[in-house]
This record gives structure tokens, C-alpha cells and sequence, in this order.
């Protein structure tokens, strides 16, 4: 991602990437489909990062503070891609729909993790609260600007997180 940050994306080559990442073109081809893959696929490392979070919080938490805990410190250990991401995007619009399908893994591996820890006839409620938490989080990311801070970001996800909470458990 460094290298489209710095030239821009329509600007940086296959070639470029393999050089960067030391490896042939043929190499870079056994993993990656094009140049749209290197964005649109999850990295490994963050994926077993966010594992690890979920991984982390008690079996007994409720859901909301969990769910809100696990995706603010998940957001903070992604923050190099996000920025990077964000920063793509800004200098390509085009790419919108290419970011959108790169987060799909996050929903995906969120929602599996919250039906394992929700007994099945709570589910479509534990869903619902899932579904809401990744429609506040994309509007914080709508509304975070590229040439702001993370902590802007985090900073808007953890309000709406937290203004979300009231509805859900209030309090009273």
C-alpha cells in the first residue's frame, strides 16, 4: 500500500509491487490475481490480529461492550492499512468499490464470531446489534477525512458506539 500512497495507484505497476515485496512477477502472481487483489485481500497478519482480539474478550461479556470493545482495539491495530486505505481512496475515487469488498472479510468474520457466542434464539437480536455497530463504524469512516488524524476516526467510531449503546441498553 506504501507505494500507492506515494505514486498513486493508477500510477504504481505490477512490476513495482513485485520489486517492493523482493519477488518476481511470477511470484507475485502466485498470489495475487492483479494489482486490485494486493487491496481488495485481507492481510494475514491482520486477520489473526482481529482473531486474537475477539479471542481475548470474556465468553460472558455482553454483547454490545464486547462487540464495541473488539472492533475499536481492532481498528487500532489496522490504523497503517485504514490510513493507507483512506488515502488511496482519496487520491482514486474510483476505488470505492474496490475498498468496500476489501472490509467484507471484517462483517464476515465479526458476525460468525458473534453467533458462537450467542445461544441461537438471541441470535437474530445479537445480528441486529452487529448490523447496527458496522453501520456506525462505516459512517465514522464516511465521515473521517483522509487528511485527518486516525484518532478522528477512532475518536467518531467510539461516539456513535457509545450514543448506540444508550438505545440498546438504557439506562433508567
Amino acid at each position: 500500500m506504501r507505494l500507492f500512497v506515494e505514486h498513486g495507484y493508477e500510477s504504481v505497476t505490477v512490476e513495482q509491487i513485485a520489486a517492493a515485496a523482493e519477488v518476481s512477477r511470477a511470484t507475485f502472481f502466485n498470489y495475487f490475481a492483479g494489482k486490485e487483489a494486493t487491496i481488495t485481500e485481507p492481510d494475514p497478519d491482520e486477520i489473526a490480529a482481529w482473531a486474537e482480539i475477539r479471542a481475548r474478550r470474556p465468553a460472558d461479556e455482553p454483547l454490545w461492550p464486547a462487540l464495541t470493545a473488539v472492533v475499536l482495539e481492532s481498528f487500532r491495530s489496522s490504523e497503517r492499512s485504514l490510513v493507507a486505505q483512506k488515502r488511496i481512496k482519496a487520491a482514486s475515487p474510483a476505488l470505492a468499490g474496490t475498498f468496500s469488498r476489501s472490509s467484507q472479510w471484517i462483517a464476515r468474520d465479526l458476525r460468525e464470531w458473534v453467533d458462537q457466542r450467542t445461544p441461537a434464539e438471541q441470535r437474530p437480536w445479537a445480528r441486529l446489534q452487529l448490523n447496527v455497530a458496522m453501520a456506525a463504524l462505516a459512517t465514522a469512516y464516511e465521515e473521517w477525512q483522509a487528511d485527518q488524524p486516525f484518532e478522528r476516526f477512532v475518536d467518531t467510531a467510539r461516539a456513535y458506539l457509545q450514543r448506540l449503546a444508550e438505545g440498546i441498553h438504557p439506562s433508567g
